[in-house]
């Protein structure tokens, strides 16, 4: 069975008790911190050695509705994607082995 992902108060809890703030200290800051992405998401926000939220334009397409088998189209939209970064792929998924 995988491991459950870390719930917020989990992570406050972490973050507080290494870094010598209290938890509701900790819990703004996180807060604030997601104010800061949302607000700078259009121009693209970076969280060093994690990865960076951007907006991107996606194209109009055609597509299939799975319970007809019904062509349709999709419409052009502004969607928030998530882009990881290096170091962080590295250390999650380990460095691939170069022959």
């Amino acid at each position: 069975m995988p491991a459950k992902p870390m719930t917020k108060s989990a992570i406050v809890e972490h973050l507080a008790s290494h870094s010598g703030l209290t938890k509701k200290a900790t819990s703004e800051l996180l807060d604030e911190l997601a104010t800061i992405a949302y607000r700078e998401a259009k121009n693209a926000f970076t969280l060093p050695g994690i990865g960076k939220l951007v907006l991107v334009n996606r194209k109009a397409r055609k597509g299939r509705n799975p319970q007809t088998g019904e062509m349709i189209k999709i419409p052009a939209k502004r969607v928030v994607k998530f882009r990881v970064a290096k170091a962080c792929k590295d250390a999650v998924v380990g460095v691939a082995k170069k022959k």
